[in-house]
This record gives structure tokens, sequence and C-alpha cells, in this order.
């Protein structure tokens, strides 16, 4: 049977432009990399750069699926699914995950432009679902209640 760990962690609110704005999280890979994600609950999957090849594995042929992906305005990308790395989100360490890998340039571009950071990702729906993510926007928080394996316990004869 699986519990759940309550985690929090620290959002910052990025004004792109006068009452735009887009949540911000940040991450640590192993090697001190810290990427910057946007929190996108309208994105159903969690999104990875394909730059990045060093934080994620390639999935075989014979197992990858693409993913018909679009946003607002665009047309639909076709998509590919890699295994990222384990990683912390916020203080929180997240194991290998499956992402969909899309093109971030044309975001980098604006968010160096504004911010003089890129993203490395984009966290989607299925990661805030399957982790009963809240969004506090008064304190600038998100809320997980990430699945842990509860252990049995072991009998020991003397």
């Amino acid at each position: 049977m699986a519990r759940r760990i309550k985690y929090t962690i620290p959002l910052e609110l990025v004004e792109l432009e006068e009452a735009n704005y887009h949540i911000t999280v940040k991450s640590l890979f192993p090697d001190r990399y810290e990427g910057l994600w946007i929190i996108d609950t309208g994105a159903s999957k969690t999104v990875f750069n394909p730059i990045l090849t060093s934080y994620f594995d390639s999935i075989p042929p014979e197992e990858e699926v693409t993913i018909r992906s679009a946003g607002i305005g665009n047309d639909h990308l076709d998509t590919t699914t890699a295994l990222l790395h384990p990683f912390t989100l916020g203080n929180v360490p997240v194991g290998p995950m499956k992402v969909a890998l899309i093109d971030l340039s044309p975001i980098n571009t604006l968010y160096l432009h504004v911010t003089e950071r890129e993203i490395c990702g984009l966290i989607g729906s299925d990661f805030l679902m399957e982790n009963r993510a809240v969004i506090d926007y008064a304190r600038q928080r998100l809320t997980l209640y990430m699945k842990t394996a509860r252990r049995k316990a072991v009998e020991t004869k003397d």
C-alpha cells in the first residue's frame, strides 16, 4: 500500500509583461545544473528541452511514443518521449519520469529577453495530477502529495 508525503516548494511569479505572469519553479540536477520550469496547468504532458541531452535517456524506437501536441495559435507538433534522469524540484526528489521532448527555443528567446534566464521544461498536468498538486498563488508555493511505497514489516525469528 502506498502513502503520500506532503512537500511544499517555493514558486516564483515571472511577469512577462504587465499583468501577464508565468509560475516558475527551480530545479537542481545531480551535476549542479539549475533548471527553471514553468508550471503549465494547461499542458497535458510534462515537457523537457531536447538540447539538454545529458539529462535524459532516449527511449528505444520500439518503445517510443509519438505525442501530438499543440499550443495556442500553433500547428500540431510531433514530439517524442524520453526518460528524464532524477533531479530535485525545489526541495523535492523527483525520480526518473517520462517527458515529451519539444523545442523550447521560441519560449527561451522570450525568457532571455525578459528575465535573462532560460527554462528547461514545462511541468504539465500529468505530473500535477499524479502528485495532487495545489498551487497557492497568494503564498507563492506549490504543495505536492507524492506517493511513497510503504514498507512491510519484516518478521524475524529468534
